[in-house]
């Protein structure tokens, strides 16, 4: 069964387009932080073999505050080569083949150490900074206008 397409993106490795994507939205667990921030990817034509992909990190929606980072299409593309290294097969159907990335070989495919990032109520900060780096935020809720869209703690 193919993945559908809405959401994807397309990255070209080693002469070959793929189509790559995060769930919508995380499951149950996922937003719990129990399982892992994960992304699928197929051909992107004649579609064969599905790669799942999970790396050490919660996805950037979860309801915990867990650290993150960016998935950024120089790691997918990483993460598919190392994948058909070690022996996925895109043009196979089957079962899904799975890479399970870890800590360090997170920085290896990266080729740095990676930039996490920690949820916060109206963004992300970057992990170990403070107060005084959180974005500046946009008003939720109206004040102004008794009885419209306020907050359920307003008076």
């Amino acid at each position: 069964m193919a993945m559908p397409k809405k959401g994807t993106r397309l990255i070209t490795v080693d002469g070959i387009v793929y189509r790559w994507r995060v769930r919508h939205k995380p499951t149950y667990n996922q937003g719990n932080s129990w399982s892992p921030l994960s992304f699928a990817v197929e051909r992107a034509e004649e579609p064969g073999g599905v790669l799942v992909v999970s790396l050490p990190c919660a996805r950037p929606d979860n309801w915990r505050g867990e650290r993150t980072i960016a998935l950024r299409p120089i790691l997918a593309g990483r993460c598919i080569r190392r994948a058909v290294e070690q022996g996925w097969n895109s043009r196979k159907p089957g079962s899904a083949f799975t890479l399970t990335v870890s800590e360090d070989e997170l920085v290896a495919l990266l080729g740095e150490p990676p930039q996490y990032l920690i949820p916060f109520l109206w963004g992300m900060i970057p992990e170990g900074s403070g107060i005084r780096d959180l974005p500046r935020c946009t008003q939720i809720w109206s004040r102004d206008k008794p009885g419209t869209n306020q907050a359920p703690s307003d008076p």
